[in-house]
């Protein structure tokens, strides 16, 4: 199994018949996922998602593939292929199409709905081909296929893209559920079909590859919902993801059939909603959508409301109720449910809103201790009977973190993928199809781009840095006026703490300490502001580290008179 290493360089030129494969984000992390094919000069994006932050990204809203190894290519671009409608796959065509509006978007009926309706937000009309499973679009020497795979999302697609180099296959997320709400299967048939042809370069959802045995159908959860709906005596609330079609498809059956009415709380799960209500892909019973502001209307016993949250998002609605800043407020006896799966990385901020909830005297239903979701992902066992089908020249786990792209790989070996054609990347690794064989061939950037409320890539891992200090340990600003001639105080220093937890009147030994270093200082001529705010920054982080074992920001204001 060949795998990344720090003293990659940039890639050489692709030769001529040959495949380039640039994973931008998705690897090695759960979201982002966008991917990069070039084939004669020409590029055909599989995917452009985003990331959402974790807690030592303070402030961050949205973290985005980096585009800047495509910025020049951006002409060259033949199509952005979307997989399916979640945000860590769509999420980011935004920022994408700001730079370059007419890139075409191919995708299904769905999964184009939802992104135009993102879009128009950003005042974005695109150029868009909706393709269905079973259908072939040539995109320049793109050759694409499209093929009907099981997600947690309806309308979900595989593609198979055929090149001169060889037909690569991108499963998108996919299961292998045999039993799914919408009779929308796995297209195996499909896949054995390709196989008959040949799969040189298959890149395999890895997410669930930790897992052993099969993920249980869809369909389980109703009986579930059932007898929590059964037991509930109050308000039900539900938090899902704003894409999750099938899992409030099964809420709403439930509340039709204890007769309460539901209400959808946030902008992105009320449009997602509509779109797919209007698609035809949710089925709502007459009557039973109400709007959040007739619920006051209802007795608690009557009403559900389902919101976004799911995941422990600062501002999302059900945070905001555990927080007690939303309009909606818990009261004892109301059931919360959160129906979906713990994202590695987001468990301490769920965690953290279940016991706000609870504390409020809700009733949480959650994944560990109610069987209230079930994964989108394929698990261990369908992952080797999906390869003993697909038997893949060369393979390249995608979309999860290290341990579930080395465990997808061991999967592949175990059904006879040789090692040598067993690919282990991260995001920027260049991987390169030639003569039928995958290698790594050098490494591109692909870090993370902040968006911090309007701001795109402004913030940087400097400011993020910074921003946790003051946070963890604040901030002590130091005010000096000085002689601009001699460099000899004028007034000062003046300190303030916020959130160092010293307080203002404890600073008296280290303004002595101040003025007795600016006075030396002075003494050998130095009176360059810029070097005296250096020196009181050195004397006050010492003090403060001497004295309290802390380091917060030091902010030195130097004044010439």
């Amino acid at each position: 199994m060949s795998h990344p290493h720090p003293e990659l360089g940039p890639p050489p030129k692709l030769p001529k018949g040959g495949l380039r494969v640039t994973p931008l984000g998705g690897l090695g992390e759960i979201g982002r996922n966008m991917t990069v094919f070039e084939f004669d000069g020409r590029l055909l994006i599989v995917d452009c998602g985003v990331l959402f932050p974790e807690e030592e990204q303070p402030g961050i809203d949205l973290i985005l593939p980096d585009f800047s190894s495509i910025r020049d290519r951006l002409d060259d671009i033949e199509g952005i292929v979307l997989t399916h409608g979640h945000e860590d796959h769509i999420g980011a065509v935004p920022y994408l199409l700001r730079e370059k509006p007419d890139i075409p978007l191919i995708g299904s009926k769905l999964t184009l709905a939802l992104i135009e309706a993102k879009l128009q937000e950003h005042r974005i009309r695109p150029y868009t081909l909706e393709v269905k499973e079973g259908e072939r679009e040539n995109l320049g020497p793109f050759d694409c296929e499209f093929i009907a795979v099981n997600h947690s999302i309806p309308d979900a697609l595989a593609v198979a893209i055929r090149t001169g180099a060889g037909m690569v296959v991108c499963t998108g997320d996919f299961k292998m559920d045999q039993l799914p709400l919408d009779k929308r299967l796995t297209d195996l048939h499909a896949f054995a079909r390709l196989s008959e042809e040949g799969i040189d370069l298959l890149l395999s959802d890895s997410t669930n590859a930790e897992v052993p045995g099969f993920v249980p159908p869809e369909r389980e959860i109703s009986n579930v919902l059932r007898t929590v709906f059964a037991n509930a005596h109050n308000r039900i609330i539900v938090a899902s993801f704003a894409s999750h079609v099938h899992r409030i498809q099964q809420i709403l059956d439930a509340a039709h059939e204890y007769g309460r009415r539901v209400a959808f709380v946030g902008r992105s799960m009320v449009r997602n909603m509509g779109i797919a209500r209007d698609l035809g892909y949710l089925k709502v019973p007459a009557g039973l959508v109400v709007d959040v502001k007739t619920l006051d209307d209802l007795p608690a016993h009557e009403v559900v409301l389902v919101c976004t949250g799911s995941q422990g998002e600062p501002m999302a609605a059900l945070s905001r109720m555990a927080n007690r800043d939303h309009q909606i407020r818990i009261v004892p006896g109301d059931t919360v449910i959160l129906a979906s799966s713990l994202i590695p990385g987001n468990e301490n901020a769920v965690y953290r809103v279940i016991n706000g909830l609870t504390r409020w005297g809700a009733n949480v239903v959650h994944k560990g201790n109610a069987k209230v979701h079930v994964s989108g992902h394929a698990s261990a066992g369908e992952l080797l009977y999906f390869y003993n089908i697909c038997k893949p020249r060369n393979l390249m786990p995608v979309h999860g973190e290290w341990r579930h792209l080395r465990a997808n790989a061991e999967l592949g070996a175990m059904t006879g993928v040789p090692k040598d054609r067993i690919v282990i990347a991260e995001d920027g690794v260049v991987v390169d199809l030639i003569d039928g064989k995958a290698r790594i061939s050098g490494k591109v950037q692909a870090g993370y781009v902040y968006v911090d409320g309007l701001s795109v890539g402004d913030v940087t891992e400097v400011h993020l840095k910074d921003r946790k200090i003051l946070g963890d340990e604040g901030i002590i600003s130091v005010y000096v006026v000085v002689d601009s001639t001699t460099g000899k105080v004028v007034s000062g220093p003046n300190i303030q703490a916020r959130g160092s937890g010293i307080d203002d009147g404890a600073f008296g030994p280290v303004i002595a300490k101040i003025e007795e270093a600016i006075a030396r200082a002075a003494s050998d001529g130095v009176a360059e502001p810029h070097q005296i705010q250096q020196l009181i920054r050195r004397t006050m982080g010492k003090w403060v580290s001497d004295s309290y074992r802390r380091r917060p920001m030091i902010l030195p204001v130097v004044v010439e008179v």
